[in-house]
């Protein structure tokens, strides 16, 4: 008797939660208020067409240092004095385009040999925060001065963290710091990076053409489909909901505003990139200066990849106190922030 074949089941192609998203909320208000759908439309495609050039940019140049081997200079900050190394490892953080989940692996290895947690600390700090591309996405959507004082937060409080952990190394909190089998894997499904020194001229070789080509692509889609998301939900809020209340909660001058825009920030982060039209949005409704500042900082460092990234490498206590160094330095850099802008 011929055997009999059960046909396998359809599979359907994965589609990311992100487009669902966005899929659903746009069909939700084409349900719930038609004549909201067409300007709301209209809105994220004029929003996404004015960022296309800063979009394009970040793309083309993180594919760069991605397919020419930059990520080698990371090590390069983690030599010499740890004075030295906290400084540069918080340049390093601020200004790399590598998000943290990309580096458990590098992080896990110098942990392993011995680096100082200081100068790790003030790398994770600084890396959630700012990289080439959401600088030019935060400078294009909130301002120049905006994105440069995210920059300067950024590097000052992987500074902070890192000079505070190099003073208190020896007290409990970060005595044995790391766990007994950390976990190396990332987040972001990245090749393994290039090793050796960096090769500019990446186009002479195939593998780095390669490396290019997947991580232009791959980055592109990763900010379209959330900047999408972003800018439907910009268009919802102005919309819909009362710029008074905006304006009540997170308005105003004083410290209050800026510890709001902390706690809220942890848990209304998506990520980076997306925050920046939601603050956008935030901040024509009434929002504080000081508060959009300490919203973005906070946020950036508690996002799941950023706090992964720590909690996969490090014991409790550690990570709390990677929390509250970044808690603190939000509020800080809201208050600068809200008496300067």
């Amino acid at each position: 008797m011929a055997d009999v074949i059960t046909p396998s089941p359809r599979r359907w192609p994965r589609i990311d939660k992100a487009w669902i998203a966005t899929a659903l909320i746009l069909l939700a208000v084409a349900v719930l208020d038609w004549p909201q759908f067409l300007p709301t439309v209209s809105f994220t495609a004029g929003a996404l067409w004015h960022t296309a050039p800063f979009i394009l940019f970040a793309v083309v140049a993180v594919a760069y240092l991605k397919a020419s081997g930059a990520e080698t200079l990371l090590a390069r900050a983690f030599e010499g004095r740890e004075t030295r190394m906290i400084v540069f490892a918080a340049l390093l953080g601020g200004l790399s385009p590598f998000c943290s989940c990309e580096v458990i692996p590098f992080i896990a290895a110098l942990l392993a040999v011995g680096a100082p947690l200081s100068a790790v600390m003030a790398f994770w700090l600084a890396s959630p925060l700012m990289d080439p591309a959401m600088f030019l996405i935060t400078s294009g959507t909130l301002g120049w001065d905006f994105a440069m004082a995210k920059t300067l937060a950024a590097v000052g409080i992987g500074l902070a963290g890192g000079l505070g952990t190099m003073v208190f190394a020896k007290s409990p909190v970060f005595r044995d710091p790391l766990r007994e089998r950390p976990q190396v894997g990332g987040c972001c499904g990245a090749k393994k990076p290039f090793q050796g020194a960096p090769v500019w001229r990446f186009w002479q070789e195939s593998d780095r053409r390669a490396t290019f080509r997947d991580t232009a692509l791959d980055n592109g889609l990763f900010l379209l489909k959330w900047l999408t998301l972003a800018y439907v939900i910009e268009a919802l809020m102005i919309h819909y909901v009362p710029a008074e209340l905006i304006a009540g909660v997170l308005g105003g001058d004083g410290l209050w505003p800026i510890l709001m825009g902390a706690v809220v920030g942890a848990p209304a982060y998506l990520n980076g990139y997306a925050a920046v039209p939601l603050v956008d949005a935030l901040l024509a409704q009434g929002m504080a200066q000081g508060a959009a500042m300490s919203f973005v900082i906070a946020g950036g460092v508690s996002c799941i990849p950023a706090a992964i990234a720590v909690w996969a490498l490090v014991k409790p206590r550690v990570f709390a106190a990677y929390l509250g160094f970044a808690v603190t330095g939000a509020v800080i850099a809201g208050l600068i922030w809200g008496a300067v802008a």
